[in-house]
């Protein structure tokens, strides 16, 4: 295989962003590589993180798929000295059981920001890790995308291959290629021996095995055989499993037979928490003003903000430029919507309301209770920021006299916003929900 081949294949499955900006600079090193180790090159160790942690898999299906071998992927820095076959296969047995199950070494418990948005699924994963198989079998962990499902996953793998367990980890993707291909080839003895033999077995996205009816059949004896001879089962998905469209019934009734756990959009200190954590453990120095601005203004994505990290310490390291706010902020331009027409004053009122704890119609209404008052302001603050409503119209929706108190409630939140930096960041992570649609109803 070479370089334009695999980047051709890269190209059509996964998206036009990634692949600009971190696979397109893969460049495979054929005479390093044999059936064993496929060896690449990049230019920055913070791409080549961000490559092993989402794509490995990949690259290795594209070496099944094509060459029939399915080698460990090394990732190395252009220039840096070449590793001896003896490191690089000592690398290759800690991040692999039986089959050659890839875990990113990084995912530890120890390595994930715990906040109230997931402790729940975080302190489910570690009674797992520590009684596989006795207690939450099967444990559920589901959520949005890029909140840490698979982290929770691949930490209990991790803490299972310390303590010399069998351990297959894979996306329900590569358990259904796995047996198309058993089937095409003949081996289902192989496939049993290798997903029901295992000590725990870690399954990511199992929302993607709806309406895979055959796939659902083998996976149900697949899931039996495991919990009858109290093998741990862990599954993540974005939906809990009655929501899961189909899906067989047997297998719903399965999934919701142990524990469900959710994670949910992180709270903006847990946010804050993460990018010290990932910048801290990548190497990168933000101060706290860069750090806020990222918390405030990014979604909610863990992944999200971990390419955001790269992206900054790339343009650092490779461009030369000062890790500024201003150079941030440039960067998350693109990131940041222009959403002004779609958001409406009521939006704003929801949003506002359920994070304080006030009636919608409380906000609109004569009442001056502090509360009250201080939510109107942030009403005001935000409707004006957000919207293209003139303080007239503000003042008409919120059923104030004219446009005057308006004004003052403005001037009023700018006073508080350069002298109280609580009030600050809390208007900043209430825009952020409300660009976000984050709001209820």
């Amino acid at each position: 295989m070479t370089t334009k081949e695999i980047l051709s294949y890269l190209q059509n499955e996964v998206s036009t962003t990634d692949f600009e900006r971190y696979l397109k600079q893969l460049v495979y090193k054929k005479s390093s590589s044999n059936d064993d180790i496929a060896v690449f090159e990049v230019h920055n160790r913070f791409v080549a993180n961000y490559i092993k942690t989402k794509y490995k898999a990949i690259l290795q299906e594209i070496f099944e798929k094509f060459s029939d071998t399915k080698p460990s992927i090394e990732i190395k820095i252009a220039g840096e000295r070449r590793r001896s076959k003896k490191e690089i296969m000592d690398e290759k047995s800690m991040f692999t059981t039986s089959e050659n199950t890839i875990l990113n070494q990084s995912y530890t418990f120890e390595s994930f920001v715990v906040g109230n948005s997931n402790k729940m699924a975080y302190t489910a994963s570690k009674a797992v890790a520590a009684k596989p198989g006795v207690q939450y079998n099967p444990l559920f962990i589901y959520g949005g995308t890029g909140l840490g499902k698979t982290h929770l996953l691949q930490a209990i793998g991790n803490d299972a291959i310390d303590k010399n367990k069998n351990v297959i980890y894979v996306t329900v993707e590569q358990f259904m290629n796995d047996f198309l291909f058993s089937i095409k080839n003949k081996n289902m003895d192989h496939f049993r021996g290798k997903y029901r033999k295992c000590d725990l077995l870690l399954i990511d996205d199992i929302q993607f095995l709806s309406g895979k009816e055959s796939t659902q059949e083998e996976f149900f004896h697949t899931f039996n055989e495991l919990h009858n001879n109290k093998k741990q089962i862990v599954l993540t998905s974005d939906k809990l499993p009655s929501q899961i469209g189909g899906l067989e019934e047997r297998l719903k009734s399965r999934f919701e037979h142990g524990l469900k756990s959710h994670i949910q959009i992180p709270e903006l200190e847990t946010k804050i928490a993460i990018i010290e954590k990932k910048s801290e453990l990548n190497g990168i120095v933000l101060t706290r003003e860069i750090i806020e601005y990222i918390a405030t203004h990014l979604d909610n994505s863990v992944r999200e903000i971990e390419g955001v990290l790269i992206d900054i310490n790339a343009r650092g390291n490779l461009l030369g430029h000062e890790i500024s706010l201003e150079m941030v902020k440039n960067l998350l331009k693109e990131k940041i919507k222009d959403t002004k027409e779609n958001i409406k004053l009521p939006d704003i009122i929801n949003i506002v309301a359920n994070e304080l704890n006030i009636k919608p119609s409380d906000l609109r209404s004569s009442k001056r209770t502090k509360n009250v008052v201080d939510g109107r302001r942030t009403v005001i603050y935000l409707a004006r920021e957000l919207t293209h409503n003139s303080m007239p119209d503000i003042a008409k929706f919120l059923g104030m006299k004219d446009h005057s108190s308006v004004s003052k409630n403005i001037s009023k939140a700018n006073e508080l916003i350069e002298k109280d930096e609580d009030f600050r960041l809390k208007l900043e992570h209430l825009k952020n929900k409300i660009i976000n649609k984050e709001y209820q109803n």
